[in-house]
């Protein structure tokens, strides 16, 4: 089960962790970088003031991005975190506002999972069949980097046209949906013309977030036909406050499902764990009363993320430090495992049953949707969290 208690989370950000965020508090209202460790979070320029971090200067969001041996330097001094230099440093996590833990450059969102294409397919046309693409490569589309906001953010009901029984209308969405996914942060860019060898992949990729891609299923049905999402997708993505490195999710790769087809050159890895051990689980909240509606894992992907670089480089298109680049929904075979609500659902066919009797096929306003994530077990001392990721549909 995901966390329901602040203590719960707490454990997930231990000395394995160290993730990188942006917070800022009541008393500085100034975004600054930081890390968590269990129930607090450091700002690093006040661990950097203090000289307890070195040589280290004071970097801006994307510079971070360049250091990934800051965590091991941030794991080093926190384990001093009862000491007298330190512990003054330490702020409660209940004091502080989270804000995006990065400057994000450009977002792409794949679809890697082959239960979520399949299901999400049979749901829309009555027809489970994957598309032409899906076996050869990890299909994906261009998000809006404007509309990625941090966890806690409303997100608007969005405005738009879609088919109804009168005809094409123009309306708010009556199909909003949320997504499951998990995204890598890009940290080492590439050049304009020159790929990214699929081999060299993970030296580009500074960490992972929670990501939930909101979904105006409607809207995305109308224009789906010839171009692809637009503004279905575009109204409003949220992730999760806290990028947990690569370094920390290291000990949790698992090889991945075999490929129907044999891939191109370009997408053949030289190792077989590119994957990772990663429970997912999405909640609906309905005023105050929370339910579990998907819990589902990243190894289940037919896709990596690897795979996601060495694709979305093959044409030569650059990646920026900054950059996101996400799962797409992740969904399993089974009920219960179904990543967002149109699988769910059927396409608001088989209304979904809620606690306290509420019944749901698309979001409603005030709903809030909440999305977890950890690797390991609880209790020892390989389990990292990602924190929440959630937000709340306002008309």
């Amino acid at each position: 089960m995901p966390p329901t208690r602040a203590e719960d989370e707490d454990a997930q950000f231990g000395f394995a962790n160290i993730p990188f965020g942006v917070v800022s508090t009541d008393d500085d209202q100034t975004p600054q970088i930081a890390t968590r460790l269990f129930g607090h979070v450091f700002k690093l320029p006040t661990l950097i003031r203090k000289g307890l971090l070195g040589s280290l200067e004071e970097e801006t969001r994307s510079a971070l991005l360049k250091h990934r041996q800051v965590r091991e330097l941030l794991q080093t001094v926190l384990r001093r975190h009862q000491d007298d230099d330190v512990a003054p440093c330490a702020i409660a996590t209940t004091r502080v506002t989270y804000h995006l833990p990065v400057t994000v450059g450009d977002f792409s969102d794949f679809s890697c999972s082959e239960d979520h294409v399949l299901n999400a397919g049979e749901a829309v046309t009555g027809v489970r069949q994957l598309p032409p693409g899906f076996p050869y490569f990890p299909v994906g589309y261009g998000g809006r980097c404007s509309s990625i906001v941090p966890p806690g953010t409303s997100i608007q009901r969005p405005l738009g046209q879609f088919r109804a029984s009168e005809g094409v209308m123009f309306g708010a969405s009556h199909a909003v949906d949320f997504e499951l996914e998990m995204a890598c942060i890009i940290g080492r860019p590439s050049s304009l013309g020159k790929p990214i060898n699929i081999n060299d992949a993970d030296e580009h990729i500074f960490g992972f977030v929670l990501l939930n891609d909101w979904s105006a299923r409607d809207i995305q049905g109308l224009e789906m036909n010839p171009l692809g999402p637009f503004n279905g997708k575009s109204f409003g993505t949220s992730i999760s406050p806290w990028i947990i490195t690569a370094d920390a999710l290291e000990p949790f790769r698992v090889s991945g499902r075999i490929k129907e087809e044999l891939p191109a050159p370009y997408l053949r890895s030289k190792r077989n764990t590119n994957h990772y051990a990663v429970q997912l689980n999405a909640e609906i909240e309905v005023h105050g009363a929370r339910s579990m509606v998907c819990q589902s894992r990243c190894e289940w992907l037919y896709w990596s993320v690897s795979d996601m670089v060495a694709h979305h480089t093959i044409n030569g298109c650059p990646l920026n430090a900054g950059d996101i680049l996400a799962t797409g929904t992740v969904s399993g075979n089974e009920v219960g495992s179904h990543g967002c609500l149109l699988e769910i659902t059927k396409g608001g066919k088989e209304p979904l049953d809620l606690s306290k009797g509420v019944r749901r096929t698309y979001l409603e306003d005030g709903d809030v949707v909440r999305l977890t994530g950890w690797a390991g077990t609880p209790g020892t001392g390989e389990y990292v969290g990602f924190g929440l990721c959630y937000g709340q549909l306002r008309g």
